[in-house]
């Protein structure tokens, strides 16, 4: 089922039953949500094809960050230790008497989590109440959005949990990851995670709450994450932000703070190794993408980095061998063969397409999205009985209640097609 929002607001509660995406998630941020024009929570750079890895390990050797080399600037030395002087971490869930009589007011006596969670949703994102606006630029800690009234992807995470915890729901960050998309060579892509909010029912129901709700067909995976995750998030986008307006020493600050933070977060190590990077501390930059790398094998931002600096460094063979790497790891990925299915079908060679979606569903044979277009792709070949089958497939893998209804809708017109053809 969904519960709908109120219709004056692009906020959602949205029912996920057992949230069965599948368990690929890279470590990665862009810096625009789904639709490319909203800023989220942020990173990198150069990104390579989506992962097919689960979350980061603890190394055999876990390096210290209070070990990190300085930041060699012209104009000035910056060391770990002046990280504790010059970057606060907020805590970003705290809240005041307002926020609180604000929880009470309209969720004080409702004994029901999910009618409690209702309320509480209805309340933070009505005009007849808080009236929680969406602000791509709107970043803050959960008391400054609740008094502004108005979040970006993150920052209303930050003020959703904060009330839903104050009204005894278990609230949590849960962050996804988008179907990622290539450049036309299939060598480079932009991975886009977002961020949002997991509300878990005694009785174990899941509801996903956004400000900002994707698709679900273009969601590759999801995963929970800790507060202090959140927190590191939090550096991390000034971090990233400070680092294109080539501000090398609040990066490099900010980013320092967010592995204080959480230490064993493989994107923020590629993003170090980015800083020292621009830097010109190429020895530095290197030994963060490795480590990155032992802590997230498959990460391809850290891949394609040490094949940009190889390749500065006239290190040719190194650098070919981390290309090779990354075509095998971007050939592994479901979504770079559905991306392939879909260029094909833009130039109506259905067949290619077919092939390429029979490619993923052998990598990723259970996710309702990739059998939904593979079905798809029968219909279009003329093939029902088939498109059917996978339908069929689609709407038995499918968790929410709008994709099982589109799907639905799509089996009838084929069956309808397929009595009209007897």
């Amino acid at each position: 089922m969904e519960i709908n929002p109120p219709a004056d607001t692009h906020a959602r509660l949205r029912y996920t039953g057992c949230m069965a995406y599948p368990a690929f998630v890279t470590s990665r941020y862009s810096p625009h949500c789904a639709d490319g024009g909203r800023r989220l929570v942020v990173v990198l750079v150069v990104l390579l094809s989506g992962a097919l890895a689960a979350c980061s390990f603890a190394p055999r050797h876990q390096r210290s960050v209070a070990d990190l080399a300085p930041l060699q600037l012209p104009q000035q030395t910056l060391t770990v230790a002046e990280v504790a002087q010059q970057v606060e971490t907020p805590d970003l869930l705290a809240t005041d008497e307002a926020m609180r009589d604000f929880v009470a007011r309209y969720t004080a006596g409702v004994r029901n989590e999910k009618q409690r969670l209702n309320m509480l949703h209805r309340a933070i994102v009505g005009r007849g109440s808080l009236g929680m606006e969406y602000d791509p630029l709107g970043d803050g800690d959960a008391r400054e959005v609740f008094h502004r009234g108005s979040a970006n992807c993150l920052s209303y995470a930050n003020v959703f949990i904060a009330l839903a915890r104050e009204a005894n729901l278990n609230a949590s960050y849960q962050w996804l990851e988008m179907r990622p998309q290539w450049t036309r060579l299939g060598e480079r892509v932009m991975v886009r995670l977002h961020v949002n909010v997991s509300v878990k029912l005694r009785n174990g129901e899941e509801y996903m709450v956004d400000i900002d709700p994707l698709p679900s067909r273009d969601i590759a995976g999801s995963r929970s994450i800790t507060d202090r995750e959140a927190q590191a998030l939090y550096h991390s986008n000034i971090a990233m932000e400070a680092l294109a307006r080539e501000d090398i020493a609040t990066a490099w600050l900010q980013t320092v703070r967010a592995l204080q933070v959480s230490p064993l977060t493989p994107h923020l190590w590629t993003n170090l190794g980015a800083i020292y990077r621009a830097a010109g501390q190429h020895p530095e930059a290197e030994s963060s993408y490795l480590y990155a790398l032992q802590l997230d094998p498959w990460d391809r931002s850290a891949m394609n980095n040490l094949v940009v600096l190889y390749t500065l460094e006239g290190r040719e063979a190194e650098s070919s061998d981390w290309q090779q790497r990354v075509a095998v790891y971007r050939d592994a990925n479901p979504y770079y063969h559905a991306w392939l299915g879909d260029q094909a079908a833009e130039q109506d060679n259905w067949s290619l397409a077919l092939t390429q979606y029979e490619r993923a569903l052998e990598l990723l044979p259970d996710d309702s999205g990739l059998l939904y277009a593979t079905g798809m792709v029968h219909y279009q070949l003329e093939e029902l009985q088939q498109a059917s089958g996978y339908l069929q497939r689609a709407i038995a893998t499918a968790t929410l209640r709008s994709d099982i209804n589109s799907y639905e809708l799509q089996l009838e017109a084929v069956q309808r097609e397929m009595l009209a053809g007897i």
